[in-house]
């Protein structure tokens, strides 16, 4: 296996098994976090979320649709500083409709929990970042 296989694999499983990741918006005053329910497209190109209109984040995408997206595997205990891994994703956020917000909905309704589709489904746009580059951050030698 190659590392670029060795890598997908990661980014799969990781992307598979966290339901939540940190939205990184910009504002005019100043940096906001959010946390978010996310799912990955199957190519990997893609991170989908969703949030509605009326939410600050919402306001910050339309105004400056570049953010970062932090996924990461940790567990709160002192050995994710070393076990722990980290993706950072970095892109422009794009709000979906038509089809291709069907299709989401078709591919969320498999990945994410009741709770959270609803609030996809029923209240929210939903949104795609296409990110560039990844950062990894953790045990190296995996």
């Amino acid at each position: 296996m190659t590392q670029k296989d060795e890598l997908e694999q990661l980014l799969r499983q990781l992307f598979t098994d966290q339901l939540l990741a940190v939205l990184g918006t910009q504002s005019q005053s100043g940096p906001y976090g959010s946390l978010v329910a996310f799912y990955a497209t199957d190519d990997l190109k893609h991170l989908l979320f969703a949030t509605t209109r009326s939410t600050r984040k919402y306001d910050n995408l339309t105004r400056i649709p570049q953010v970062a997206m932090v996924i990461d595997n940790r567990s709160n205990k002192e050995g994710d500083f070393h076990e722990a891994i980290a993706v950072t994703a970095i892109g422009t956020v794009k709000e979906v409709g038509g089809p291709e917000k069907e299709q989401f909905k078709a591919d969320t309704w498999r990945s994410i929990p009741a709770c959270l589709i609803l609030f996809t489904l029923l209240l929210a746009p939903s949104s795609k970042l296409r990110w560039e580059p990844i950062i990894l951050s953790g045990n190296s030698s995996r």
